[in-house]
């Protein structure tokens, strides 16, 4: 179809040309037949005309469509390497699922199962067991996680025994909990604080390894009841033991009453002697 639009614009060129020279043999100052010949020629001209102008317009709009194509390609060859790119995330996620978990540097390598800490295993709960008395749990280990047996064997599926009972009912050696240095330690009654207690790696327990409490305040600041003691003996009537203990206004008032004419100096050495009078931020002696 191009070629046959080609050769019909060659065509009506050569019309259009010859139509031209017809005219330019005309002399100047001429009159023209009014005879049907010269109506022919003009109305063939005109339609070769329009048809040459028709064929051009045909031409150019092939010609516009085919550079659109052309820019458009490298459009569509970005996106099939955008498809090709997508399709691959899949690989991407797969390899990052590959990824060691962060539990396996706490799980020794080719150890006994029996003896893995709790983040390495997974157990059944057995809903027979009775509070406080022993009992034995199905686990299995966890992914990445290898062990054996008392034969050296590998084995992933082994039991476990433990005492049946939840983590926050063990005792208080089993786990350690945050300490506050808010709280007072001597007071009356003692005072309490939140804390945030974690089970030790090798006990095993019930329920949820990290737990709330309430507990004593217990906390101390260095200071040393030896030392308050002492300083209350000798230099109680200048207030060396409060200034000790931090309790600086005290220690001003019995300076400059001379420890309350003996009588302040006494009540402190019996105070401290009996650990009512502690240091000024709470803490406990050493």
């Amino acid at each position: 179809m191009p070629l046959l639009n080609v050769l019909v614009l060659l065509w009506n060129v050569r019309g259009l040309r010859r139509h031209r020279r017809s005219l330019s043999r005309l002399r100047p100052g001429a009159r023209l037949e009014p005879g049907t010949r010269w109506r022919r020629r003009g109305v063939r001209g005109i339609c070769r005309l329009a048809l040459f102008l028709w064929q051009l317009h045909i031409l150019s709009g092939r010609a516009g469509s085919l550079m659109t194509t052309k820019h458009s390609q490298p459009q569509s060859t970005l996106a099939k390497s955008l498809t090709s790119t997508s399709t691959n995330t899949p690989y991407f996620k797969a390899a990052e699922s590959t990824e060691i978990p962060s539990y396996v540097t706490k799980c020794p390598s080719n150890g006994l199962c029996s003896r893995l800490p709790p983040d390495c295993m997974t157990c059944n709960t057995n809903y027979s067991c009775i509070y406080g008395k022993p009992a034995t749990f199905d686990c299995q280990v966890k992914p990445h996680v290898h062990c054996v047996d008392e034969s050296n064997h590998e084995q992933e599926n082994f039991t476990v025994n433990m005492t049946c009972q939840f983590c926050w009912q063990l005792p208080t050696t089993d786990y350690v909990c945050t300490n506050s240095t808010n709280c007072m330690t001597v007071s009356c009654p003692r005072q309490r604080y939140n804390a945030t207690c974690t089970v030790r790696d090798h006990i095993h327990c019930l329920g949820n390894r990290i737990f709330p409490k309430m507990l004593y305040c217990n906390w101390t600041g260095g200071y040393k009841w030896s030392t308050a003691l002492a300083l209350s003996i000798t230099l109680g009537g200048f207030g060396a033991d409060r200034f000790y203990l931090g309790q600086w206004r005290e220690g001003l008032g019995k300076l400059f009453s001379f420890g309350g004419l003996g009588i302040w100096t006494l009540i402190d050495v019996l105070l401290i002697g009996v650990g009512y009078v502690g240091p000024a931020d709470g803490s406990l002696y050493i």
